[in-house]
């Protein structure tokens, strides 16, 4: 992995070391913690219904890989606020370490309002101009937080200042501890000034990660190009990646280790809400590589091919339950699913 550009290196010196962490985790991750206020139906009134949810996108790996029994660190900040004080307890009753969270009195937590149809697909309203989540600054950044095998982070942390220096600063870090770094670009319009600017930060970091998960709109958006295959590998190339995985919704997954390709079938689930649906597909390959060790280059593609399998499960059975954190599964539950869908 090549070394982190300049403008990162300016934060090298500004890590707290004063976080009292004692923890070494499996993987950490900085981003987004948010109330998702999900529809649950209307009121006797005939007015829509919303349940608060907690959520975003970095924080429902976190807490698929903490379902599945892995150690895990959060690194971000929310609103010194009701609902921040929901979502810090969030995490301490999924076991996921708060050490890396900082409580801003001035900015509220970000909100999002979900927008389902009738096949469980979504949108979103974001409420975050400032939301608690882009305020996350560099020096509130606790080195004793990147004591774990992993590092994960998407690009929503990437939209606003001063979130970017610290997102870069903490990738720096990670880089710096020989981490694996996982990274979701994950496309949200609303949240960038244009669709330039969102293309041009979501490919900034790309050279220095690891494993990278997109969806197919996503890898369009990204490349200009509508031929998966091609494109993929052009992505893959040019920035040196190990692992690229793109999720094909009901169709399962295509993915690209090295010279290895591939498309695993997704499963056959009764679906009801897709938030939160790629984050646990996310946790679900992160669970494997911790499982069957972080050389990528030396899986084989039986391996591959499991891991991939095994993170569709996890996914699909995300959308069976409403919100994104609450949704993810067990362990035994993705297990039953994989065997009651065996391959053909």
């Amino acid at each position: 992995m090549s070394v982190v550009p300049n403008r990162v290196l300016l934060f090298g010196a500004i890590f707290s070391g004063n976080s009292g962490v004692d923890a070494v985790y499996d993987v950490v991750a900085l981003g987004e913690l948010l109330i998702d206020f999900t529809p649950v139906g209307s009121s006797e009134r005939g007015n829509p219904v919303f349940e608060a949810n907690p959520g975003g996108a970095p924080t429902n790996v976190l807490a698929c890989l903490a379902e599945l029994g892995k150690g895990t660190g959060f690194i971000g900040k929310v609103g010194d606020d009701d609902f921040g004080r929901f979502l810090r307890q969030v995490l301490v009753d999924k076991g996921i370490s708060t050490a890396g969270l900082v409580m801003d009195p001035a900015v509220p937590t970000t909100l999002a309002f979900v927008h389902l149809q009738p096949d469980g697909e979504r949108s979103f309203s974001f409420y975050r101009n400032p939301g608690a989540d882009t305020r996350l600054q560099p020096e509130e950044l606790k080195e004793e937080m990147f004591s774990a095998q992993v590092f994960h982070f998407g690009s929503i942390s990437l939209t606003h200042e001063p979130a970017r220096s610290a997102t870069l600063a903490a990738l720096q870090l990670a880089q710096e501890k020989g981490m694996l770094i996982s990274y979701d670009p994950n496309l949200r319009p609303p949240l960038w000034p244009d669709l330039d600017e969102a293309r041009r930060q979501m490919l900034s970091v790309m050279g220095h990660v690891d494993i990278v998960k997109l969806s197919r709109e996503e890898l369009e958006f990204l490349t200009g190009s509508h031929d998966m295959e091609s494109s993929s590998e052009r992505l893959y190339r040019q920035y040196g990646l190990k692992l690229l995985l793109i999720t094909l919704g009901k169709e399962g997954c295509f993915y690209r280790l090295g010279g290895l390709t591939g498309r695993v079938p997704g499963f056959n689930v009764k679906s009801i809400d897709a938030t939160g649906a790629g984050d646990g597909f996310l946790g679900g390959i992160l669970f494997q590589v911790l499982e069957q060790g972080t050389d990528l280059e030396k899986w084989t593609s039986d391996q591959i091919s499991a891991a991939v399998r095994f993170a569709n499960a996890v996914g699909a059975l995300v959308t069976t339950q409403r919100g994104g954190i609450p949704a993810m599964p067990s362990l035994s539950a993705v297990r039953k699913l994989l065997q009651e869908q065996p391959l053909p």
